[in-house]
């Protein structure tokens, strides 16, 4: 059996990212999940820019906030499979600092495959299953 795998992004932090508190502003948590979410559709083939046919809607996501981020920084992203339904499937995202390793957030997201034109979920086609179950990390034996 080979290892499960992950998909992992890194991206600079901007002086312009930081509020008022001098500290990384929540927002980017999430963008930086996008970031990660958008590798992993591209790598399993799923297309996230058509709004016609099946495609994936966001239907929930999260963050824990671990620790503060300042610039300048570069952070990873790595996201993984946790459980894979008929119409979606659960992702988690681990926001690292670059500098030190010190995670700095976890996150979760619901992601659901839809007919857009029926507007309803749509299930999960076998090719995305197989690409799907090669991420997957079962709870318990998370990276980061």
């Amino acid at each position: 059996m080979t290892e499960p795998r992950t998909i992992t992004v890194t991206t600079p932090v901007r002086w312009g990212d930081m509020d008022a508190l001098g500290h990384v502003n929540n927002t980017h948590f999430f963008r930086w999940f996008e970031e990660a979410r958008i590798a992993l559709f591209e790598d399993i083939g799923l297309q996230s820019a058509s709004p016609s046919g099946v495609g994936p809607i966001l239907a929930s996501t999260t963050c824990d906030f671990v620790l503060p981020v300042t610039w300048p920084e570069t952070v990873a992203v790595t996201a993984f499979i946790e459980r894979i339904g008929t119409t979606s499937f659960t992702m988690r995202h681990v926001a690292s600092r670059i500098s030190d390793g010190a995670v700095v957030g976890r996150g979760i997201g619901v992601v659901v495959l839809v007919d857009y034109d029926a507007g309803r979920p749509s299930p999960i086609p076998a090719p995305m299953r197989q690409a799907l179950e090669r991420l997957v990390h079962p709870t318990g034996d998370q990276p980061g």
